[in-house]
């Protein structure tokens, strides 16, 4: 047990975007909100998952729908308690705490203003270990837990609880929903207890979010020395390195869709690489082959300063690095890569491992 201070919210925001790949929202309107949140309740508490206890309840909160509509349509603040208070009198248990439901620049942020303004402690968890766009795209699903009773609530102060017969209804549903709402929503869903934390979340998230955003915040260091520390810390690979030079991009049905053109800069000059994604990063290709595929993480960072940049931010001009970490085991099982592969998405690859993609490449250039 721990407690998270102002420092600690600044390295997690930018950790978390890391991990986020791409979408989760921009870190800085979430950092801002949670060190509000800190400055006027004080410090949170993050529990490991081993300290909390099988039988307590805890109840995730976080943002739903299209991560750029954030830029206009900034949270009020007081839906995320709503929203979270909502589901569990319907619940009808006393919740223990929260805990984020993935990585990225916002709804990293949102449990620790839950649990900020309710005196509550957030778990060291999720339930992605990176940002994925829809509701069954979480490892709680993949062990057989529901999504719902799940509450929905906007900044207008529409609320309403869902029971549905399974996760991808609970997706398509909530989704119609946040449309109606303005493409954005806030959800609490997946309610469960510390065995079901035990057995079914990505441990330790919040702590390696923190570790990478230390990283990235880190002055002392030169460039190289930095980018290095950030692979170690990661155990992630540097894929390429260049200058956007085209970006398609549409927001519909509650995501940002698009692609990201490349040309390569120092050793990778003649090469170009290209990024789809679906408010997160999903397929990088480079030369027309794949480099990366979901469910490994494509992130991509400032060319200099290795801060994250999100899908809404790209633009043309900017220097970037891709780099690449390898996905949670439970994502690279069958049930994993039919839920969260590249196919599920509708592109016409399989999914191959990222360290084999990088020995592949490597052999090109033998």
């Amino acid at each position: 047990m721990r407690y998270l201070d102002e420092q600690a919210i600044e390295n997690i925001a930018i950790g978390a975007a890391f991990l986020g790949t791409g979408g989760g929202g921009d870190p800085y309107i979430g950092k801002m909100m949670a060190l509000t949140a800190i400055k006027k309740h004080g410090p949170i508490k993050l529990l490991s998952p081993e300290e909390i206890a099988d039988d307590d309840y805890f109840i995730p909160a976080a943002m739903m729908g299209a991560p750029s509509v954030l830029i206009e349509k900034f949270p009020k603040g007081d839906e995320f308690v709503r929203v979270f208070e909502k589901l569990g009198r319907y619940v009808g248990k006393e919740v223990k705490g929260t805990f984020p439901m993935e990585a990225g620049g916002v709804n990293s942020m949102i449990p620790i203003v839950v649990a900020a303004q309710l005196g509550l402690p957030m778990v060291d968890c999720d339930g992605m270990g990176r940002a994925f766009p829809e509701l069954q795209m979480v490892t709680f699903h993949l062990d057989g837990i529901s999504a719902t009773p799940m509450a929905i609530t906007d900044e207008k102060g529409n609320i309403g609880i869902m029971e549905t017969i399974d996760n991808k209804w609970t997706e398509r549903l909530a989704r119609v929903t946040t449309v109606e709402m303005g493409a954005s929503s806030l959800v609490s869903l997946y309610p469960c207890n510390g065995a079901q934390i035990k057995q079914s979340s990505i441990k330790n998230i919040v702590t390696l979010s923190e570790e990478i955003g230390k990283v990235i915040r880190e002055t002392s260091m030169d460039e190289a020395e930095k980018l290095q520390k950030l692979l170690n810390v990661t155990h992630g690979y540097h894929l390429f390195e260049g200058k956007i030079t085209d970006v398609v991009r549409e927001t519909r049905a509650g995501f940002n869709f698009g692609r990201v053109k490349i040309d390569g800069l120092n050793k990778d000059t003649d090469s170009e690489v290209i990024v789809h994604f679906q408010n997160e990063n999903l397929v990088a290709e480079k030369n027309g082959e794949p480099i990366a595929i979901t469910p490994d993480l494509i992130c991509m960072v400032d060319l200099e300063t290795l801060m994250p940049v999100t899908t809404e931010a790209l633009k043309y001009g900017k220097r970037v690095r891709v780099m690449a970490l390898p996905a949670d085991d439970a994502w690279r099982t069958d049930k994993g890569i039919e839920t969260v592969g590249p196919r599920y998405f509708g592109y016409d690859v399989d999914f191959e491992p990222l360290e084999e993609l990088v020995k592949k490449e490597e052999h090109r250039h033998v």
